[in-house]
């Protein structure tokens, strides 16, 4: 928890903060619209002696106080798909329409990969990037197990995205849920600022960077790009949406969040960024017993 301390400026409320960070995170899975409906899969759950919870933002969201995720049956056939709360966020922000194109640029084990194409009606297309062959093939099960057939999957470094294999076009939207230093996931992985450093956050923030980079250039103009991440750092959250708007066209807009959440940071560590990072939601621990989460959405200019 001492990594944490870092942080103490950028709260209100310090010690409810620490106090949510050390309690477990519920389990919570998302009902797949492409092989049943909510209603359906409620039913399954209370034949079956499981409880659930409906998270108040999303209908589909149920949270299972007594129950493993992968443990029955409505799960193995895909009317459920165990996934964080708060990894449900970019997906809703991105919002896109069926028949849409779509990137998602680190896309494995693909949780929100198979959540957009539930909200695009399995229609349009969704190209999905992960330079870890196994991690992709997780992501090819899920796809599978839920029925996402409008995928195409590819293995390369993000930041080199090809638009070749399918035809120069570029996207109506892109996702980039960045690899980070995981600092939000601490509730459901006490270990993961074990291996906590400081080189690792700045070397991440150089492959994040080149990330939303490319996620830019391919999108179309008047499309959108989401950028997310689970950590706190301003160096891998606003620094990096701030290098983004010094590289590129695009510009950070407003989005609505289903969940308390406080506006991104303007400095941080003798650095300032672009005032309009404001415009990123801080989703923390506390405000909403999730775990912790960065999301902004920008826009390329038409």
């Amino acid at each position: 928890m001492d990594v944490l301390q870092r942080y103490e400026s950028l709260f209100e409320d310090w010690s409810g903060f620490r106090a949510a960070c050390r309690r477990p995170l519920p389990s919570v899975v998302r009902v797949n619209t492409l092989k049943t409906t909510v209603e359906r899969a409620k039913t399954a759950l209370e034949t079956e002696g499981i409880t659930y919870e409906t998270v108040d933002w999303h209908d589909g969201l149920l949270r299972l106080p007594d129950d493993n995720p992968g443990s029955n049956w409505p799960y193995v056939q895909g009317w459920l798909h165990g996934q964080e709360e708060v990894s449900a966020l970019p997906p809703v922000v991105l919002d896109p329409d069926p028949g849409d194109r779509v990137w998602d640029a680190t896309a494995a084990p693909g949780s929100k990969t198979t959540q957009l194409a539930a909200l695009m009606d399995d229609e349009g297309a969704i190209v999905a990037t992960d330079n870890n062959l196994g991690r992709l093939s997780a992501l090819r099960s899920n796809a599978e197990r839920l029925g996402v057939t409008n995928l195409a999957v590819t293995n390369e470094d993000a930041r080199n995205h090809s638009l070749k294999p399918f035809d120069g076009r570029q996207y109506d939207h892109a996702l980039v849920d960045a690899p980070c230093s995981c600092e939000g996931t601490i509730r459901k992985n006490p270990d993961a600022l074990a291996q906590w450093s400081l080189d690792h956050v700045s070397g991440i923030a150089g492959a994040q960077k080149g990330i939303l980079r490319r996620a830019v250039e391919v999108t179309k103009p008047g499309g959108t790009v989401v950028y997310s991440t689970c950590t706190f750092a301003p160096e891998e959250n606003e620094a990096v949406l701030d290098h983004a708007l010094e590289e590129t066209d695009a510009r950070l807009v407003s989005s609505d969040l289903p969940l308390d959440s406080r506006p991104g940071v303007t400095e941080w560590d003798g650095e300032t960024f672009d005032p309009s990072v404001r415009k990123a939601h801080r989703v923390y621990p506390h405000l909403n017993d999730t775990g912790g989460f960065f999301v902004a959405k920008l826009e390329v200019p038409a």
